[in-house]
């Protein structure tokens, strides 16, 4: 292993003292938690996921935490991790690694022993510091400083960082959202304009959302998106336009930190159906939650008790909070902080009846058992449904009497 003397000392962290990550480090000497453990230890924020990184091939890596009682999981061998765990706990435990080949997505990569020549592959200097359990910090591109200053610096040339993987374009701004302050880096920004097209082009669908999730769930993530906006970043990722006002405007009244709803708010206008869905390949249940929060229409029932609950019972109650949220964020008019304390005070209805209630009094499986079940649940919404399963079932003894 090269000479790499510490650059500082910080209090030992707790988060490598006990558990999964002391086993890990008692197993394999000389690892070193990495990457944003550490940034967010600096920082003073909680820190969820540990990785850990050490000068030995993933085989040896394995070897080694297998033999020290740990279980084992090949998750990423291929690019030198493997997820280690204990009692529960998982540790990410990766090979010291250099790019041998990029391709502006993938890295072709070799280990090494050199911890520096693992760090200048890693994105932004805050993400390239490590440490050990001792407090013995690492730092060879001034993170530390950057962190403290609310700086989002590249490692080295930020082109050459753009081009071995055009995501981090977007990570940029990401990081920037949570940890920047003031302007974001100029050469930054100059190097991310000319990798716009890298982004759109070359980068899964999938691995955008991820990011763009992300940014959405900061605290507040308007200000990158605006400069996302001067550099192409914005239209390579949401060419359906985005209206930062009306996000500022719902971050003013409280709008949650949910990824879906915060882009139901930013994308303005009528958007065509399957976008962005359809383009960044949601998953079913946030293609059905974006267009549910945009479409106001149900909400016009009327707001006494029975015309909720009729809402309720015909739509989950998420996606009508939603829909509050969309319409008070652009300025429609109404009570929406109202209409959400009323929604939140009612329980949700249940239909009282199945379609075993209707086998046992004779009528046949098949579409008419269907329909006369259809036509049941209506009544029982159209009433405000608060009838009983006994008022349902006197109902549908008229409804086989009128057949």
């Amino acid at each position: 292993m090269s000479a790499n003397p510490p650059q500082d000392r910080i209090a030992p962290p707790g988060f490598l003292a006990t558990g999964a990550p002391a086993a890990v480090l008692g197993a394999l000497p000389g690892a070193r938690a990495v990457g944003g453990c550490v940034r967010d230890a600096l920082a003073g924020r909680a820190v969820h996921d540990i990785d850990i990184a050490a000068p030995l091939p993933p085989e040896e890596i394995a070897r080694r935490l297998s033999a020290a009682g740990l279980k084992v999981f090949e998750t990423g061998l291929a690019h030198g991790t493997v997820t280690a765990v204990l009692d529960h706990q998982p540790v990410e435990v990766t090979a010291l690694r250099r790019d041998v080949a990029t391709d502006g997505r993938h890295a072709e990569v070799a280990w090494t022993t050199d911890w520096r020549e693992d760090a200048e592959r890693r994105d932004f200097t805050i993400n390239a510091m490590s440490c050990d359990a001792a407090g013995r910090l690492w730092d060879y591109f001034g993170g530390r400083a950057d962190l403290a200053a609310g700086r989002v610096r590249f490692v080295g040339d930020p082109a050459t960082r753009l081009a071995e993987d055009y995501l981090r374009a977007l990570r940029f701004f990401r990081f920037w959202a949570r940890y920047g302050r003031g302007a974001p880096d100029a050469a930054a920004l100059a190097a991310i304009r000319d990798a716009a097209e890298g982004l759109r082009a070359r980068i899964a669908p999938e691995r955008i959302w991820m990011e763009l999730k992300r940014l959405l769930e900061t605290p507040d993530p308007v200000a990158a998106l605006e400069a996302m906006e001067t550099t192409g970043i914005r239209g390579a990722v949401l060419p359906e336009g985005a209206d930062p006002a009306a996000l500022r405007a719902g971050l003013a009244l409280g709008l949650p930190a949910d990824p879906v709803l915060r882009l139901a708010v930013l994308v303005p206008g009528a958007v065509a159906p399957g976008a962005p869905s359809g383009r960044l390949r949601w998953s079913k249940d946030e293609a059905a939650r974006f267009a549910a929060a945009r479409d106001l229409t149900p909400l016009d029932a009327g707001t006494d008790a029975a015309a909720l609950r009729r809402l309720l019972a015909c739509h989950p109650r998420d996606r009508l909070l939603d829909r509050t949220w969309v319409a008070q964020s652009r300025g429609q008019a109404g009570d929406w902080p109202g209409w959400r304390a009323r929604l939140l005070s009612l329980e949700v209805p249940v239909f009282p009846v199945q379609g075993r209630d209707l086998l046992a009094r004779g009528i046949p499986p098949g579409p008419a058992l269907g329909q006369c079940l259809a036509e049941l649940r209506a009544w029982w919404i159209a009433g405000g449904c608060t009838a009983t399963r006994e008022e349902c079932l006197a109902e549908l003894a008229r409804l086989a009497r009128a057949r």
